[in-house]
């Protein structure tokens, strides 16, 4: 058929040239519908082109959203209390507004995975992700940001090493404790996750507002060797370990945890249910795949 299409010679009888007008409008239509193809594959193509820039320009939105926000993260106890001084910090130093509010406790500083992904309190059948036995440390996550017109992310993180550091107490050996010392454990280390870890400015920082001379150490991430889980960053007196949250990042802790009244200590409603609600509305806090207790 394509021969005939094709072919120079000019038939004699009439079927023949029935034939050739047919392979001719069959030919010509081909052609239409191929042009029309092509036309219909250019459009689409540009289409895509379209939808590929302005995929790239959202991403490019999101990662200079993204550059605009740095979350560090800092733990010394039980996160409970220690989320509750963030808050303050935030409200009074900061001033940031309930709907602003960044602090949120979670784990890390810990090296090993579990097979879900998931880092867990205690209260679980899943024993693989328990936070302490990964090798992280209750911390409380906050973040840094460039919309804050009061002060730059230096001075914010200035105040929340403050914070930190006025969160322990004295011995008369001269060396530093932290509020909780019956709570013993890797998981209850100081440690304080910046981007970079010690290479980081912000380091400088630390070292400057650490008026009680502790020691600050760089850390690698903690991870429990051996038969008896031995941490390799332990929970020792007077040190406190900085690693780089880019390498260890922050794993969110679950609900019940989030806003909770400190150890022998009753916060007032409007921190433990009003802020709490208004974090859930934010989706600050939620669901992390974990058991979630009701009566906690």
């Amino acid at each position: 058929m394509h021969n005939a299409v094709r072919s120079n010679r000019v038939p004699t009888s009439g079927t023949a040239a029935k034939c050739v007008a047919v392979f001719s409008v069959q030919g010509s239509q081909a052609r239409s519908q191929q042009m029309a193809g092509v036309r219909a594959n250019k459009a689409s193509e540009a289409l895509k082109l379209v939808a590929v820039t302005a995929t790239l320009a959202s991403l490019a939105l999101s990662a200079s959203a993204s550059d605009a926000v740095e979350p560090v993260y800092f733990g010394n106890g039980c996160y409970w209390g220690r989320q509750y001084d963030f808050v303050k910090t935030e409200q009074t130093k900061l001033g940031r507004t309930e709907k602003d509010i960044s602090a949120v406790v979670g784990y890390a500083g810990g090296r090993k995975a579990s097979p879900s992904g998931k880092v867990c309190y205690y209260y679980t059948n899943e024993l693989d992700t328990i936070y302490e036995k990964l090798g992280h440390a209750e911390v409380v996550q906050v973040e840094l940001r460039d919309d804050d017109s009061q002060m730059s992310k230096e001075d914010q993180f200035r105040m929340y090493a403050k914070t930190y550091f006025s969160e322990f107490n004295k011995l008369r050996s001269g060396k530093m404790q932290r509020q909780d010392p019956q709570d013993m454990g890797a998981g209850y280390r100081n440690t304080i996750g910046i981007p970079g870890g010690v290479k980081s400015d912000l380091f400088k920082i630390l070292q400057e507002e650490n008026v009680n001379s502790m020691d600050l150490r760089e850390g690698a991430g903690n991870e429990n060797q051996g038969p008896l889980g031995a941490p390799t960053e332990g929970d020792e007196l007077n040190t406190v370990w900085v690693v780089d949250s880019t390498k260890l990042p922050f794993f969110r802790a679950e609900v019940y945890h989030q806003f909770h009244n400190g150890l022998g200590k009753k916060f007032p409603t409007n921190y433990t249910k009003d802020l709490k609600e208004q974090a859930l509305k934010n989706k600050l806090i939620g669901t992390t795949g974990c058991p979630e207790i009701p009566f906690f």
